[in-house]
């Protein structure tokens, strides 16, 4: 994968197709003062330097039936390699994961899921748990988003 530095142009088509992927080239480069084929160029150039990872459609959960939204908090006592890879294996196969992080302080992991109910919940963590061993899990649950973008600030 090429590396190349971005310039002001680059960052206006990067800020536009967080907006909305589906823009048509004609569409982005109106928007961002370039002609069609050096706004497609730039894409392309930005796809093959790994600036743009994927795209994809951000879908409405609540509309879907994934109403609740948990914050998971996850603390373990072993730290060996194998745990590491059977956790990251156990994360990858859960559907319900849509973030999860690995962190500094008190707690080792943070999880960020998506389920339709309480029920649901628990079925993920009786699931978990049963795939890895956990010294302790606690869960938030999402009373109200108040932000949530994929937006980087560019």
């Amino acid at each position: 994968m090429k590396s190349h530095k971005i310039d002001k142009s680059d960052r206006r088509i990067l800020i536009e197709i967080q907006k909305d992927c589906a823009l048509s080239i004609e569409t982005l480069a109106e928007r961002v003062y370039l002609s069609r084929n050096a706004c497609w160029r730039r894409i392309k150039r930005l796809d093959e330097s790994g600036y743009i990872k994927k795209r994809a459609a951000l879908l409405d959960a609540k509309k879907l039936g994934l109403s609740l939204s948990v914050i998971v908090l996850v603390k373990t006592n072993q730290h060996d390699k194998s745990w590491l890879e059977n956790f990251r294996d156990a994360v990858q196969a859960m559907p319900e994961i849509m973030g999860a992080h690995r962190m500094t302080g008190e707690l080792d992991y943070m999880l960020q899921i998506r389920v339709t109910d309480m029920e649901a919940y628990d079925s993920f963590y009786r699931r978990l748990i049963d795939l890895v061993p956990i010294a302790d899990v606690s869960a938030s649950f999402v009373m109200e988003d108040l932000k949530e973008t994929t937006e980087l600030p560019l």
